[in-house]
């Protein structure tokens, strides 16, 4: 196995780019996952791993070897598409085999290829039958197979849970991760769902744009945000962002309770974002804001805030009492869990 080296990769369409200059160091073994929101570039940026899509400028390395220029069977990686792209007529043990059929390899050898695979996804009982009498977990597990047997150095993963319902996105997820541990392959994963990031990766490359936002290890990124962006989109539910204005060292913030101290790159007057996870919030008797709405999830409550200016917010709950709607209430909080972002470049004071 091996790691991947992108080097100010760009990519364009014409005039339009859409890849902005990209450097990143995946390690041998990493499960590295791209999130972001649609249109940031995280697919394209995997296809351009994989070769399916050409690289207008910079360099990919995988391992030692430059594949820039290389076709995709030449580069030593599998891909895992969302759509499982299996052959309706052949059965499991024939569609995870097939790609090395046709390349010629013995029948011994493929079949010894696809034992290890099933044996790894727990699909033996699954090998004679055909994609139809599969669930849509199952089929996933055997277009993962098909990856397994080619024996790449890379798998590219994209999107492959988006067509599974919730429960089987949760079991494929525990699935993907054991899969990672036996094999001890390097992976690349790509996913708009900051669940999936947090729980399967390694290293977390944060996209907006075509640009890297934030790279980091999941708690990294969720206890240390660089930008607004990075700290809204890393944690569920997000993290709430309230106006407010640097005044002699404190951040006036209106209907907080408690004080909150400025970073010490922030001046006196400087309008600035001030951010607040939903468990770090304490709710206490007060008028400067109103619940409108609670989620009870059992375990967890999730009361929604609304101030007289229209600002909404989000509070964690737990324990047995939890706030009703229409409540008038002011928030406290845990002074060092605040983030602190300028509000024009929305970069982190600190």
């Amino acid at each position: 196995m091996t790691g991947v080296t992108l080097e100010k990769v760009v990519k364009r369409y014409g005039d339009v780019q859409v890849i902005h200059g990209i450097d990143l160091q995946i390690e041998d073994g990493e499960f590295c996952v791209f999130v972001g929101p649609s249109g940031c570039g995280k697919s394209t940026l995997l296809r351009m791993v994989a070769g399916l899509e050409e690289t207008t400028d910079g360099k990919i390395n995988i391992g030692s070897r430059d594949v820039t220029r290389l076709d995709p069977a030449e580069r030593g990686v599998a891909m895992v598409f969302q759509t499982y792209a299996l052959y309706p007529h052949m059965t499991v043990q024939e569609n995870m085999g097939f790609g090395l059929k046709m390349n010629g390899h013995p029948k011994s050898e493929i079949d010894t290829k696809v034992a290890e695979a099933s044996r790894i996804l727990k699909l033996d009982e699954y090998l004679k039958r055909k994609p139809a009498a599969l669930s849509g977990g199952q089929r996933q597990r055997v277009a993962i197979g098909r990856a397994i047997v080619r024996g790449p150095e890379v798998f590219l993963f994209d999107e492959p849970l988006s067509n599974l319902d919730a429960e089987l996105r949760v079991e494929m997820r525990v699935e993907i991760a054991r899969l990672h541990k036996e094999i001890g392959a390097t992976m690349i994963y790509v996913t708009h769902d900051q669940v999936e990031a947090m729980t399967l990766a390694d290293k977390i490359v944060v996209l907006k744009g075509g640009h890297i936002a934030q790279v980091g290890s999941p708690m990294e990124l969720y206890r240390n945000p660089d930008n607004r962006f990075v700290g809204g989109f890393i944690g569920s539910p997000a993290m709430n962002f309230l106006d407010g204005t640097v005044n002699g060292g404190q951040i006036d913030v209106p209907g907080m309770k408690s004080s909150v101290a400025a970073p010490g790159s922030a001046s006196d007057g400087q309008k600035v974002l001030v951010g607040l996870r939903p468990e770090h919030l304490t709710l206490v008797d007060g008028d400067a804001l109103k619940v409108e709405l609670t989620e009870s999830l059992g375990g967890v409550s999730y009361a929604h805030l609304v101030s007289g200016t229209g600002e909404t917010m989000i509070v964690e709950e737990r324990g047995d009492e939890r706030t009703s709607a229409g409540r008038p209430v002011n928030i406290t909080i845990e002074p060092d869990k605040v983030f602190v972002f300028d509000a024009k470049s929305e970069e982190r004071l600190r």
